[in-house]
């Protein structure tokens, strides 16, 4: 299963399309000036988001994403985690899953990461 095919990254401020499928926001907070209408988000799986420590040790360590992205996949190792990870992947197997972020540097956060985990377990 190739990541960008079937979890797509969309951000969550951009128009939702007819091609995203499941939409699952894959932020810990809710986006800012976004109304869940607009948002169109049929998930939010808190648990496979990077925690609140995580982001904010992340954001005062931007130029350490080895020892981030270590960290983040200790956190999906836990039940919880893996339960959710597996949710998603079922839901992949039916049809296309868009991850929605209010990130900007998607190639810089938690999504490769995420994706990652999403294609390999």
């Amino acid at each position: 299963m190739k990541a960008a095919e079937t979890f797509p990254v969309r951000r969550v401020y951009d128009p939702p399309g007819e091609e995203d499928g499941v939409r699952v926001l894959v932020d810990r907070l809710w986006p800012r000036g976004v109304s869940k209408e607009r948002a169109a988000v049929d998930e939010w799986p808190k648990e496979v988001t990077p925690s609140s420590e995580l982001r904010t040790w992340f954001h005062q360590h931007r130029d350490q994403h080895e020892e981030f992205d270590r960290r983040y996949r200790a956190e999906l190792a836990g039940p919880e985690q893996q339960d959710a990870l597996q949710h998603l992947r079922d839901l992949a197997a039916a049809g296309v899953v868009t991850l929605v972020t209010a990130v900007k540097d998607v190639e810089h956060g938690h999504l490769p990461t995420l994706r990652a985990e999403l294609t390999e377990g």
